[in-house]
């Protein structure tokens, strides 16, 4: 039986996550899958995958959020197939920044004009749909760095927007 790796929490940041992966058994790796999955605004679940090539253990997960809980699992790649699944939680330290004061106004029939409020140097998500359940599911995203941005839509149809 393939036991999962361990994953252990070196250190974290604000905005960032050091951990290392090991295998307890003597099985050789030929590498690791890793997901780093957070919630935005209780609608949205966020998943970043790193896929690791041989054994390098040690890793740092940088861009993140302050003080917002991260889950992260992993497994390992080996001679003798993949290795079941670990996971660990962590919350990143300091103080989570304020939500962005969203205002969205439609241009024309199929563009909508969103802007916001926030601090400068961070990347903005922007997500759309036209119901909260493919808002949570499956919504069209953007992203940028400016506080504004020209989202187009399906004409006859209502959206809802996040940022």
């Amino acid at each position: 039986v393939i036991p999962p790796p361990v994953i252990h929490i070196e250190s974290y940041s604000e905005d960032s996550i050091s951990f290392s992966l090991k295998m307890t058994a003597n099985i050789k790796v030929s590498g690791y899958v890793v997901n780093v999955y957070w919630t935005f605004d209780t609608h949205r679940q966020e998943k970043r995958t790193l896929i690791i090539e041989g054994e390098k253990s040690i890793l740092k997960v940088a861009n993140l959020t302050a003080h917002t809980p991260y889950e992260i699992s992993a497994w390992a790649k080996t001679e003798l197939g993949d290795s079941p699944l670990s996971f660990v939680h962590v919350v990143t330290s300091g103080t989570r920044p304020a939500p962005p004061s969203l205002k969205a106004k439609a241009i024309n029939q199929t563009a909508v004009e969103c802007s916001w409020t926030g601090p400068r140097n961070v990347v903005y998500g922007i997500f759309y749909a036209t119901s909260f359940l493919e808002l949570y599911r499956s919504p069209y995203n953007t992203t940028t760095t400016s506080h504004n941005i020209t989202v187009l839509v399906e004409r006859d149809e209502q959206y809802l927007f996040l940022v």
